[in-house]
């Protein structure tokens, strides 16, 4: 059996680059949302401009890369969601992953790029997986009746940034990181506290529509 190839220093600092410029620009989109410019990833990522550019020719194929991260994550956690036996719980793993990853951060970005393949493949796959797992919360009794995969959705993409970290990570507050991470955990177990099943008030409205949810996507 031949072994594995051994990487080699420079790509080994080619993959350190390029997770750098990934969470960079995660971080920069919270930020500056689609006015998020490639001067200010490449700085905050600490690599030059033309390292940027050798592994992304543009900025736009820069966000599809990051769009793909951030949907594969989904399937991830979902999937793990659904795993484990109390559906419930399952669910609430789910939507605490991915606010705590920043999944709604990208949400800025919705009609600047182009939607490949694979993107859309995997966000199909990725709803799939939220629809199940909510189905089965519903028919375990344990998620309120009138909430739907949209809802959860849309309550990630809200609660996906965090604007006291974002300016405390801004302001260099490092002393200040820890209490308002807990502070976030906090908000999460109140909104999931407020899909359990119980003796609440109707949600007021309709519920949110696909069409809401995904038709900003469509490239201007």
């Amino acid at each position: 059996m031949t072994p594995p190839a051994r990487r080699g220093p420079r790509q080994a600092e080619a993959e350190r680059n390029d997770r750098a410029l990934l969470e960079a620009a995660r971080e920069i989109l919270a930020v500056d949302g689609g006015h998020a410019s490639v001067a200010a990833i490449a700085a905050r990522a600490g690599v030059g401009i033309g390292s940027l550019y050798r592994r992304y020719r543009t900025k736009e194929e820069l966000f599809q890369r990051l769009s793909v991260l951030s949907v594969e994550h989904w399937i991830d956690v979902a999937e793990r969601g659904l795993a484990d036996d109390d559906p419930w719980a399952g669910l609430a793993y789910f939507i605490t992953a991915c606010i705590e990853f920043g999944q709604g951060s990208l949400a800025p970005i919705a009609g600047t790029i182009e939607v490949t393949d694979e993107m859309w493949a995997k966000s199909q796959r990725g709803d799939e997986l939220l629809a199940a797992l909510t189905a089965r919360a519903h028919e375990a009794g344990t998620l309120r009746p009138d909430v739907t995969p949209i809802d959860i959705s849309l309550l990630i993409e809200q609660l996906g940034t965090s604007p006291v970290l974002d300016q405390l990570r801004k302001q260099g507050r490092d002393d200040l990181i820890p209490a308002a991470v807990e502070a976030r955990r906090r908000i999460i177990a109140i909104a999931l506290d407020g899909l359990r099943a119980g003796p609440t008030a109707s949600l007021p409205g309709h519920p949110p529509s696909e069409r809401l949810f995904t038709e900003r996507w469509a490239r201007e």
